[in-house]
């Protein structure tokens, strides 16, 4: 039974890896029409929960919420497997991709497949704000903490900042408006206080020769204090490598081009860099270092959410992360909306999208994925 629940996990984020395109938004609506909708791995609060949490520790949010589903299904080495299938995809990928540009100094072209992808990702984050909104959503306080998540966040705000700063407002009150006797919970929270937990880098030394171990370091290091978007990543690699000439910024705004047309995780950029640095070795210890924090995060996590949901006080401030990470998905999809529906093409490929996704739920994410994927191209020649 065991061994059919992880031959189960492994192949449904298998697929979704190779399939997960858009960035962290559009993976989570996958997932929540995969886990939640399709399969029922879990009830739609906890899957909530478990994204509220997620999002309050470094690493890539979308990975780490496969391996909470996968240890929900099949515990602890359910979680390894669904990170580790979710992963592998996109490494492979990036991994040929990086040796073709190693070989001819040149990326495919695939523009218009992509062009055609992205109107499908609104439509499905769309979707996914809406059932996950719905759920979220317990209290006109909450809706009102929601919009002003947005706000700030259409202001720049950090969303780690914009997250925590909203959840502790909403915890502080909710615990004064509330009527219910505290002692218990009192005593829990002093037993298990909840903060974001960051892995203190391993070394600031000058990198001098990029030899495998090093590579692994200084991606294990990014891995470990990565906030935000994976799109930090290039921040950080920038400071690590371009201005200590060990990478051309070329390079790296090459591997930003992978990132975009690749699925999975757009931290598996690391294989590209990692390959340029050192060949297949760097490749993979890069790919290990980058995403081997995100494993242990979530190890030491995961046990404690329905701790959370237990006592009074940190489940209003679950409540409230939870709302605000909806809210953040929703900037996210007019941040998208805003850069993706320039045109007759894309509108059209967008309101076919939310016609299946919304309209025809049993039609399969992946195959409404592809058909954008082809509009995109066909619709180029007209």
């Amino acid at each position: 039974m065991k061994n059919n629940k992880l031959k189960e996990v492994a192949l449904v984020f298998l697929k979704m890896g190779a399939f997960a395109f858009g960035g962290p938004a559009a993976h989570i609506a996958m997932m929540e029409d995969e886990i939640v909708s399709k399969r029922k791995w879990m009830d739609r609060q906890y899957f909530l929960d478990l994204m509220g949490a997620t999002n309050l520790i470094p690493g890539p949010n979308s990975t780490e919420m496969t391996m909470h589903c996968g240890h929900e299904r099949a515990g602890t080495l359910g979680l390894f497997v669904a990170g580790i299938c979710f992963v592998f995809p996109a490494v492979i990928i990036t991994g040929f991709l990086a040796w073709l540009y190693g070989e001819y100094g040149s990326l495919p072209e695939v523009e218009p497949f992509v062009q055609g992808i992205k109107p499908i990702v609104i439509a499905l984050i769309a979707s996914a704000v809406y059932k996950l909104g719905k759920k979220a959503l317990k209290s006109w306080e909450l809706g009102i903490l929601g919009i002003l998540t947005v706000i700030v966040s259409m202001l720049g705000i950090n969303e780690i900042f914009a997250l925590l700063g909203t959840g502790i407002l909403g915890m502080i009150y909710f615990k004064l408006t509330s009527n219910e006797t505290q002692n218990n919970s009192e005593k829990d929270s002093k037993k298990r206080s909840f903060s974001p937990l960051i892995l203190l880098s391993a070394t600031t030394s000058t990198i001098t020769k990029v030899s495998t171990l090093k590579v692994f370091l200084t991606f294990l290091k990014v891995g470990a204090i990565l906030y935000g978007s994976g799109y930090v990543l290039f921040a950080y690699l920038d400071a690590e490598l371009v201005t200590t000439g060990l990478l051309e910024r070329q390079e790296l705004i090459d591997a930003i081009a992978i990132g975009q047309f690749t699925p999975g995780p757009v931290l598996s950029t690391a294989t590209f860099i990692g390959y340029q640095l050192n060949g297949f070795w760097g490749a993979a210890a890069a790919s290990v270092g980058i995403f081997l924090p995100s494993f242990l995060f979530v190890l030491l996590l995961n046990p404690l959410i329905p701790k959370m949901r237990k006592s009074t006080v940190l489940r209003y401030f679950l409540d409230t992360v939870n709302i605000a990470a909806v809210a953040i998905m929703v900037v996210v999809l007019f941040e998208i909306s805003k850069e993706t529906l320039l045109d007759w093409r894309s509108i059209l490929i967008a309101a076919i999208g939310f016609l299946f996704i919304f309209k025809f739920k049993k039609i399969n994410v992946m195959l409404v994925i592809l058909t954008g994927a082809l509009m995109g191209y066909l619709l180029q020649f007209i």
